[in-house]
């Protein structure tokens, strides 16, 4: 418990766990008067030489009136926060706030005096940077916009900090010191400098998980059989390069080996540094073996211990407290309930996972929250027959199990300059960041391949351990949003490790020509009518006929590979009859020789019963797994999930490097399977392209941002949360360039007749009603009311289909041009963020779904693809003889309703509702705003773990 310094309460909010440069984790929270002891012992531990620097003269000890200012903060004008591991300082940062004269002051002062301390033992490790993101945030809080800074020349470390973190800042020299000021205001620079710090500490603390140089399994059975047990015999039979360690309180004293591996009775045991413990002991055994592995210095814990999250509130609680006491220590945690991790680099070969095979080396990286799908990933990624065919391997493997620490963000930073991994497959039951994933995701699959199934689609919740945000976005919403980012979202497995086997062995296609060829008619017109299927382009298919030889197939295939006309290639076989037919070998070698004559497409091949085809397609003595060839002295257990078919030969004899055969072709045994992996291929190869250059927000001058945030600020002082009514609604779109056609209210038939005179005839006559808005099909609306008797007339047809009046809600509308009627939405997600979203009015959106989404701030390109996503698009566009309409003019309206959501989060939600869009121009017949206090957006904050 934390207590309060002087006049404010302690703000836990500013508690934090963050990841430091070299992977380990460190507690930022703030200084009370509860730490003086801690303080006074992290003090001795620093140097005089960083002592001089802080104080600017020697300075051997702390007063006890130093003491007492350091640790009674208000935390409005004096704030100081540490960074710890294991509840003891490694570092501090302090500000006090300032006036103009550089003399103590209070609000509305917005400037303060920053300085930090840091402990040599852990000076670059990057805490002073993390120390700077959160000593910033907390000062923006509280209305402090500048940080000023007096350091001595020589600390080049201190002016490094600041100099490297981004914001704008001036520099002066004056008696001997270097003076910085610098605005706290987070810039495009500050940001940049800021992820890039995030994804080297995160993927430098997955690493220290996955290439451990030793490791302890701790919770091994004295008898065969048993989690520890077997995980440590997975770990010796893979060939592990480093050192390993049989840990089990339970041992007998005089045990000093089993299973060839040096066993201990504790962690206290072991004279040398263990980076990894495997934990395999009951849950109410994991707090002390933690503690252990602690003070021991070990980097890392896979836990595959259950009894967390998925069992229920208690054992949430007990997760929480887990991963608050490894964390406490610097650890990072995969787990609880994980399956395990593999790495199959020959400088690793590590198998720490309940999978009793070393998968074979390759450049695949998979990602599973679930241990079941992790192994049925690895098996058919393994599989030699009636699937898919292994054509490559697995380089990481990480079953995150409950995910209460590293997640699959943290694996995506990890994967994204890992030399070893090309293409990344993940399975998510849920996305506990998703703004975060969405970044990462982005940056990700500008360099290599993302595939993505999400299992709990429709379950309305996420699977028990697995604690998330909640989103009200429909899955399709999300989706969308993920194939924005360019994340290739496939529904099953079946397709997972489909686009994955292609993603990492074939180039990507230049585009959706698709030529097909083969020794069977009827295979090659299924593959053709599979191609208009899913939006590609094919030639027509060549017939070589049944008797066609090897060579025919290798002239063919190099023909069309030459061909300009064509993108990727697509060969169809089924088995020949005869004795001069020909063998699988032989059309294998013929495909990847003509492949390697013309490289630079991909080749694809439908294969129907071909029993080695498969294998001989994938054959190289680097690649094909062999049943028969194990590793000295493996032992072979049998395992629950472990198919029949599942072959993998030994890894060392088999590496799968970028080295190798430069062709490998994949085949699949049905025609809808190949053209759908070749299909993602392509749609991800024109998102590549276009996210080269992703366009620009453009700037409208007609905008009035300030006049909107004054008008937001006093509608927002009436209360929490408001819908606007149609004046101030119309007033606030306004001042973004966004006219709506006024609708006047119409009680009775003489104020509808008032009303057609102020604006006008022609007019329009609608209920609006509930149940009837904007349901023209109802009947609930009269158009081109040319007078008042027709106005009186339709008033009078309303009221007696529908009701009365009131129940009616009727208004008059001016006319407005005729055209396409559409619709326009944004609104604000918590987890999400803010979404855009078009479509055409009506039955298309409201029935059949047909919604296209963006996420916000929407580019001027990604506005133009918005229009032409949606199926019903070719409506805009003078589909079957129809005029065209405005598109230009809709893609500024969406431009317009983006900008105003991104400059002012307090719009929580925009519906622009039927927006008409004619020949010339557009008309917004209908429009609701709704306000209230934007969402916390944890993504512009300093950097910090999530807590769950």
């Amino acid at each position: 418990m934390q207590s309060a310094s002087d006049r404010h309460a302690y703000p836990a909010h500013w508690e934090a766990d963050v990841v430091l440069r070299d992977g380990g984790t460190a507690r930022i929270r703030p200084i009370t008067v509860d730490d003086a002891e801690r303080l006074v012992s992290f003090y001795e531990q620093v140097s005089d030489e960083s002592k001089y620097y802080r104080f600017f003269a020697p300075y051997p000890r702390l007063s006890a009136k130093d003491v007492h200012r350091f640790t009674h903060h208000d935390f409005v004008d004096r704030v100081g926060l540490a960074a710890t591991v294991g509840g003891e300082f490694i570092a501090t940062v302090r500000y006090d706030r300032i006036g103009t004269d550089g003399m103590p002051a209070s609000a509305p002062a917005d400037e303060a005096e920053v300085a930090f301390l840091v402990q040599d033992a852990h000076q670059g490790r990057g805490v002073a940077s993390a120390l700077l993101e959160h000593i910033g945030a907390v000062a923006r809080e509280r209305d402090i916009r500048r940080f000023a800074a007096e350091v001595l020349p020589a600390n080049n470390k201190m002016i490094k900090v600041f100099t490297d973190a981004g914001y704008t800042q001036k520099r002066s020299f004056e008696d001997g010191v270097v003076r910085l000021e610098f605005d706290l205001e987070p810039t495009d620079r500050s940001l940049a400098v800021q992820y890039a710090r995030e994804q080297r500490a995160e993927a430098r603390s997955v690493q220290r998980l996955l290439v451990p140089g030793s490791v302890a399994v701790i919770g091994v059975g004295r008898t065969p059989g048993g989690v520890g047990r077997s995980v440590l015999g997975n770990i010796s039979d893979a060939g592990f390069t480093g050192r390993l360690y049989a840990l089990n309180r339970a041992f007998p004293e005089d045990l000093k080996e089993l299973d060839g591996v040096p066993a201990h009775r504790s962690m206290r045991d072991i004279e040398e540094q263990v980076d990894l413990a495997v934990v395999a002991v009951p849950a109410a055994n994991v707090p002390d073996v933690v503690a252990e592995c602690g003070e021991h210095g070990v980097q890392g814990l896979v836990v595959l211990s259950a009894g967390y999250a998925e069992s229920g509130p208690d054992g949430r609680e007990r997760q929480r407290e887990l991963v608050r006491q490894a964390r406490a220590y610097g650890m990072r945690i995969i787990g609880p309930n994980a399956f395990g991790v593999i790495n199959t680099s020959a400088d690793v070969r590590l198998n720490a996972s309940l999978a009793p095979e070393m998968p074979r080396p390759g450049r695949i990286g998979l990602f599973a929250q679930s241990g079941a799908i992790g192994i049925a990933l690895l098996s058919r990624l393994h599989r030699r027959g009636g699937g898919v065919t292994g054509v490559t391997g697995v380089s990481t493997f990480v079953s995150s199990g409950n995910r209460a620490d590293v997640s699959g963000n943290d694996v995506l930073q990890y994967w994204y300059d890992d030399p070893d991994t090309d293409v990344a497959l993940m399975y998510l039951e849920s996305i506990g960041n998703p703004r975060k994933f969405n970044r990462l995701a982005r940056r990700t699959a500008a360099a290599k391949p993302l595939v993505v199934v999400q299992g709990a689609r429709h379950g309305g919740a996420a699977p028990q351990g697995h604690a998330v945000r909640a989103t009200r976005l429909p899955h399709a919403t999300v989706s969308a949003l993920l194939r924005q980012a360019g994340v290739i979202r496939v529904d099953t497995i079946t397709e997972l490790v489909d686009a994955g086997l292609l993603l990492a062995r074939q180039p990507l296609p230049t585009g959706p020509r698709v030529a097909i060829l083969g020794n069977s008619e009827s295979l090659g017109l299924l593959t053709y009518d599979a191609c208009l299927s899913e939006g590609l382009r094919p030639l027509p298919p060549l017939d070589l006929t049944t008797g066609a030889s090897a060579g025919d197939f290798h002239e063919a295939l190099s023909h069309a590979l030459a061909d300009e006309t064509c993108d990727a290639v697509v060969v169809t076989a089924i088995p020949a009859i005869g004795d001069a037919s020909t063998g699988d070998a032989e059309l294998a070698q013929a495909l990847r020789s003509a492949a390697e004559q013309v490289p630079g497409k991909p080749v694809l091949v439908v294969h129907v019963e071909l029993g080695g085809l498969a294998e001989a397609l994938s054959a190289a003595a680097s690649t094909a797994p062999q049943a028969d060839r194990k590793a000295p002295g493996a032992m072979v257990r049998p395992h629950p999930f472990r198919p029949l078919d599942f072959q993998a030969g030994n890894p060392s004899e088999q590496p799968d490097t970028a080295q190798g055969p430069t062709t490998l072709i994949p085949a699949y045994p049905a025609a809808e399977r190949a053209v759908r992996a070749l299909a993602e291929a392509v749609n991800y190869a024109q998102w590549r392209r276009d996210a080269a250059d992703p366009g620009k927000v453009p700037e409208y001058e007609d905008i009035d941002e300030k006049g909107a945030a004054q008008l937001i600020g006093g509608l927002l002082a009436r209360g929490q949360g408001l819908t606007l009514g149609t004046d101030e609604t119309c007033d606030l779109l306004g001042k973004y360039g966004i006219d709506v056609h006024r609708a006047l209210h119409a009680p009775t038939p003489d104020a509808a007749a008032d009303a057609a005179r102020t604006l006008g005839y022609p007019v329009a006559l609608k209920a609006t009603a509930p149940h009837l808005r904007h349901r023209a099909d109802l009947g609930g609306v009269r158009l081109d009311l040319a007078d008042e008797e027709q106005l009186r007339r339709a008033y009078a047809e309303l009221t007696e289909l529908f009701g009365r009046p009131e129940e009616l809600r009727p208004v008059v509308q001016s006319m407005a041009p005729r055209g396409v009627d559409t619709v326009v939405r944004a609104v604000i997600d918590p987890a999400a963020g803010a979404v855009l979203s078009f479509g055409l009015a009506g039955a298309a959106s409201q029935l059949l779904g047909d919604m296209a989404h963006r996420l916000i701030p929407v580019t001027d390109r990604e506005a133009t693809s918005i229009v032409r996503s949606i199926r019903t698009a070719p409506l805009l566009f003078g589909w079957r003889g129809s005029t065209p309409v405005d598109t230009p003019a809709l893609e500024e309206l969406l431009l317009r309703v983006s900008r105003l959501v991104d400059d002012h989060p307090e719009v929580v939600a925009v519906t622009l509702e039927p927006v008409v869009v004619a020949t010339h121009g557009l008309s917004v017949l209908g429009a609701s705003v709704r306000l209230a206090p934007p969402p916390a957006r944890d993504d512009l904050g300093p950097r910090t773990l999530p807590t769950y």
